[in-house]
């Protein structure tokens, strides 16, 4: 096996995990958004903020897993405090949508 069809099978591998924690992070996230529904008053926003957390975590991790699977010809790497807030973004972002 050669190193490209080698690579072309971790690619592959790390999209089908990409894919795994996405479809995770979108089901804890559809279930905690039905639990808001019903919840009142402080227990609402305690749902809110763990649906936020759980779809934008799985959201950003989703990507990040994708950005592992491609390949680049140039070493390349990732600044943690850009990453970290990327991270906060997407759950900042998340917590925004129920109210849509």
């Amino acid at each position: 096996m050669g190193g490209k069809s080698c690579w072309a099978l971790i690619a592959i591998g790390w999209w089908l995990l990409s894919v795994l924690v996405a479809t995770l992070a979108s089901y804890a996230a559809l279930d905690l958004a039905s639990r808001i529904t019903a919840a009142k008053g402080r227990s609402a926003k305690f749902w809110l903020l763990g649906g936020a957390f759980s779809m934008g975590t799985g959201i950003w991790s989703m990507h990040f897993i994708g950005m592992l699977a491609f390949s680049l010809p140039i070493p390349m790497g990732y600044d943690v405090p850009i990453t970290l807030l990327s991270m906060l973004i997407a759950i900042v972002v998340s917590g925004f949508a129920p109210s849509w």
